[in-house]
């Protein structure tokens, strides 16, 4: 329905088959790596910066700067996770599960709105699932046998 205001992410307005997939996974592994990354460090920097926010009207300058310093290494990392995912949603991946980093690449499957799904970690796409579900199916070997990999490394 045109119009509408609330997106649901349950129907993906993409629809990208196993083959583009395959080729946007290098992309979109770089990207999720980077914000894997990049919730490690501010995971790191969390007891010291909420330690020195504790204490921070009793803090002497050395430990007002580093306090300032944390606060704009954690804002950086924000940023660029905010800006990772904003590249991922270009690409029209969708995150599905924000804890294990899973994402889904929009498709379609016996007329019903569907993802291929992926995590870090994982060699290579492996499942499936449609939209409306969260368990992961295997993909079909019929559908791998439908891409010609003629120079794999």
């Amino acid at each position: 329905m045109k119009g509408s205001s609330k997106r649901e992410t349950e129907k993906p307005e993409a629809v990208l088959n196993l083959k583009t997939v395959q080729k946007m996974l290098p992309l979109v592994q770089h990207i999720l790596e980077d914000i894997v990354v990049r919730r490690s460090r501010l995971a790191k920097l969390a007891p010291e910066q909420e330690n020195l926010d504790r204490f921070r009207r009793d803090l002497s300058w050395p430990e007002r700067q580093r306090r300032y310093a944390l606060q704009d290494e954690s804002a950086g990392h924000l940023r660029e996770i905010e800006n990772a995912m904003e590249e991922l949603t270009g690409l029209g991946v969708v995150l599905l599960s924000p804890t294990e980093v899973r994402v889904g690449f929009p498709t379609r499957v016996n007329d019903r709105a569907a993802f291929f799904s992926w995590k870090p970690g994982e060699e290579g796409l492996q499942s499936w699932h449609f939209a409306e579900e969260t368990t992961c199916r295997p993909i079909p070997q019929s559908w791998l046998k439908e891409i010609s990999y003629t120079g794999k490394s």
